[in-house]
């Protein structure tokens, strides 16, 4: 039998440092998106402004650690893949948004353990978030 180590806080959210450390990591995931041309075709699917996405990705991912439900308070429930259909998205854009936010993990000091944990959970929702092959 393998024993899992317990994480040291509670939520993924306490973990990463709350907020302001959520706020920051996708800043920096959607300031990669302007400044790294490897993450171009990901860039383009966003239109010319980032304000709006930048907002929702940080209340969506506020709840989706464990904390607060910014999110669903205001829209209700993510329903992620039906809010993603209008948008193209195989493989190659599921690798760059992974890509961008293992990145911004690292660049902003996700810790180690945690970052393994979230780099799992997030290729699981990129993944079923695909709406055609390759």
């Amino acid at each position: 039998m393998q024993i899992q180590e317990k994480p040291p806080f509670d939520t993924p959210f306490e973990w990463i440092g709350g907020e302001d450390k959520v706020r920051a990591l996708v800043e920096r995931f959607y300031d990669l998106m302007d400044l790294e041309p490897g993450y171009a075709a990901l860039r383009a699917a966003h239109g010319s402004e980032l304000g709006n996405a930048r907002q929702r990705l940080h209340w969506f991912l506020c709840g989706w650690l464990g904390g607060p439900q910014h999110y669903t308070e205001r829209f209700g429930h993510p329903r992620l893949r039906m809010r993603h259909m209008p948008f193209t998205i195989g493989i190659k854009e599921r690798d760059q948004w992974l890509a961008c936010m293992d990145q911004a993990m690292g660049e902003t000091g996700v810790p180690e353990a945690l970052r393994s944990r979230l780099r799992d959970s997030f290729f699981q929702t990129a993944d079923w978030m695909r709406n055609r092959n390759g």
